[in-house]
């Protein structure tokens, strides 16, 4: 993919410019890696000058920050709507929620979770804390289904939500990557994966 934008692109300002900014960035990210992001890049790809990105962010540290944030909001927004009544069934809609959402959307989902710069300002507090939600959610499902009796724990909400998160991590990021065997891959085999991490807190 190359960095230049669309000639149309090149006349946007304000608010256009800056979330031409934010969607040429997260396409570089994805295919150039943090480090190999810059400010004159950006510029060359959006069709503004330099000057003119810094008008928006203090620099590429505030614009991955601000790309990470945009996911986190968005994948909060597809968690929330899982508006299901029993916990257990919640916690599964919570789940494949956010299986869906990290394969319809795999530069964000770089972006968020994979990302791994030698360099890179501390992630702003409020930012974390706001991320932290999507978590949350999962360990909320857990404790309401814990105290119903329709769900086993064997560590705290907290520690189970962040257990569950990994192993969906790891189904999401291993399906982008494609090393997934293609005979198996597909929705039987995200259905059989999300069942299986969910098996642990079935109530025996």
């Amino acid at each position: 993919m190359t960095d230049t934008a669309p000639p149309a692109a090149r006349t946007e300002t304000g608010d256009d410019l800056r979330r031409l900014i934010l969607d040429h960035t997260r396409r570089l990210l994805v295919t150039g890696g943090y480090d190999g992001l810059s400010m004159r890049k950006i510029a060359r790809g959006v069709g503004c000058s330099a000057t003119s990105i810094y008008l928006h962010f203090e620099g590429k540290d505030a614009l991955t920050h601000a790309l990470i944030d945009e996911g986190m909001r968005r994948l909060y927004a597809e968690l929330a709507a899982q508006a299901e009544d029993r916990p257990a069934r919640r916690l599964d809609a919570l789940c494949r929620a956010y299986v869906r959402f990290g394969l319809a959307n795999p530069e964000y989902y770089q972006v968020m979770f994979q990302l791994h710069p030698e360099r890179m300002a501390r992630y702003p507090p409020e930012d974390y804390r706001r991320a932290r939600r999507n978590v949350e959610l999962f360990g909320e499902a857990l404790a309401d289904g814990a105290a119903a009796g329709a769900l086993r724990l064997v560590s705290p909400p907290d520690v189970a939500a962040m257990a569950l998160w990994t192993a969906l991590h790891g189904l999401v990021s291993l399906l982008l990557a494609e090393r997934v065997d293609a005979r198996v891959a597909g929705d039987a085999f995200i259905d059989a994966a999300v069942r299986q991490a969910l098996a642990a807190f079935e109530v025996r």
